[in-house]
């Protein structure tokens, strides 16, 4: 058994605590969502509303490719701070290598089979011919940076499991600041319109890779010593099983979100571009209370790992007040200064019609999807793939029927209440797991716990 150390004991998690753990995090994630703003701005004020529907149909298929294997971060993250919580850190350095060798692995097939992807998942799109080719030229330029992507996600996880939010920032600001800047350039600057966009994106991907094998250099140290742990068939069939059932869950939330941007496709191509420009306010709210649904990972995946049901009801409690709080600030936000920030956006005068018609729905999405981003991290943390997988599924299934019905009667309002309905649906399905989480690690709890002295 890999017990190399006790089980973490720690003090009772407080708001404070939360906080240090969480603002490296909500400064990584805005400056990731920044990143889809400056694209989306670029676009806005230099192109066409084509150019910016096409970024909108590209963005969505890379977001749906490279999030397919997002379970690399997310398994990670559960797997590490399980194993941490349970004082097992020879294996903290195994799940490491583990995960970098299999992003690796799936960020090069990716790159040899893209040829097919992107013809395949153009076709889902009905955008006319000039907004498929540009969207087109962003994939080309692009996909060169997926090996680095994928591996990337290991890195990514493997430091929110250790807890290790400053050095995430780092990599954060390294991949996203030099990604907005080459977009500007490339795109902006130079003129090279959707292919700048995503060749300054693949560019950004390597750069970051380097800086982050650096920050988890003391991980790969004793790799050599890791051997013995490294191919035990077991470990390597629990990171299968997470991963699998997380790639279902992530391939049906992107299934979602692909046909929200797909629906408004359908109504037509102002409605495609302005709906992508309010789906950058929906990301920026999203990528920041995600912040706490990563230390919800971190801390519930160190509770699970020690047994301790009072721990995961003190970190749900705790990153849930915050969460909410951030949520509200949000949604009151985007309804005062909305407005304000779609004209200097966008110049395209439909597009800034339908964005600003649309505001008042999107405002709503930070407080209404607050509760399913945190259960989204406490699930992932306590690596329960199969409740994250059902959920998902149901979701999706409910939510591709409301928007069916809704959408030909009621046009982009049908799209928006469809959306909004997900949200309720996510949080709902994953609720009703919370019973029997706790009774699990009640359970572990026990059995782990000596027996009582006569």
């Amino acid at each position: 058994m890999d017990r190399d150390h006790p089980p973490q004991t720690t003090a009772a998690l407080g708001r404070r605590a939360v906080l240090a753990l969480a603002w490296p995090i909500v400064a990584a994630q805005v400056a990731t969502a920044l990143t889809g703003v400056v694209d989306t701005a670029v676009m806005g004020r230099t192109g066409t509303k084509e150019d910016l529907a096409a970024v909108a149909v590209a963005t969505t298929v890379f977001s749906f490719l490279y999030w397919s294997f997002g379970f690399l971060r997310m398994a990670t993250t559960g797997q590490t701070a399980q194993a941490r919580g349970g004082g097992r850190h020879t294996e903290v350095h195994a799940i490491l290598v583990r995960a970098l060798a299999l992003g690796a692995a799936l960020g090069v097939g990716v790159a040899l089979a893209f040829p097919w992807l992107q013809q395949g998942a153009l076709g889902l799109f009905e955008a006319p011919d000039d907004v498929r080719t540009r969207a087109s030229a962003y994939m080309v330029a692009r996909i060169g940076g997926a090996p680095a992507a994928l591996t990337g996600f290991a890195v990514m996880g493997w430091l929110l499991g250790m807890g290790r939010t400053r050095a995430l920032l780092v990599y954060q600001v390294v991949l996203n600041g030099t990604n907005a800047v080459l977009d500007a350039v490339l795109a902006g600057a130079l003129g090279w319109g959707t292919a700048g966009i995503g060749a300054g994106t693949a560019m950004a991907e390597w750069l970051a890779l380097g800086v982050g094998l650096w920050l988890v250099r003391d991980g790969l140290r004793d790799a050599a010593s890791l051997r013995a742990s490294l191919w035990q068939r077991d470990r390597w069939a629990a990171l299968f099983t997470a991963n699998r059932d997380i790639l279902v869950r992530t391939l049906a939330l992107l299934a979602s979100f692909g046909w929200f941007v797909r629906s408004g496709s359908l109504v037509g191509v102002a409605a495609l571009a302005g709906n992508q420009v309010l789906l950058q306010f929906i990301t920026v709210s999203a990528f920041v209370l995600d912040a706490f649904a990563f230390v919800a990972e971190k801390e519930v995946g160190e509770a699970v790992g020690a047994g301790d049901a009072g721990r995961l009801a003190r970190a749900i409690r705790v990153t849930g007040e915050l969460s909410l709080a951030a949520g509200l600030a949000f949604s009151l936000a985007f309804a005062g200064l909305g407005g304000l920030v779609i004209d200097a956006m966008v110049a395209d005068v439909q597009a800034r019609g339908v964005a600003r018609t649309f505001l008042l729905a999107c405002a709503v999405v930070p407080t209404l999807g607050m509760p399913a981003w945190l259960l989204d991290g406490v699930f992932l943390g306590a690596t329960r793939g199969r409740a994250l997988r059902n959920a998902a599924v149901v979701t999706a299934v409910v939510y591709l029927a409301l928007d069916s019905l809704l959408r030909p009667a009621w046009g982009n309002a049908g799209v928006w209440t469809a959306f909004l309905g997900m949200y309720v649906l996510r949080a709902g399905t994953l609720a009703v797991a919370l019973p029997a989480l706790f009774r699990a690690v009640r359970a572990a709890g026990a059995t782990a716990s000596p027996a009582p002295s006569p």
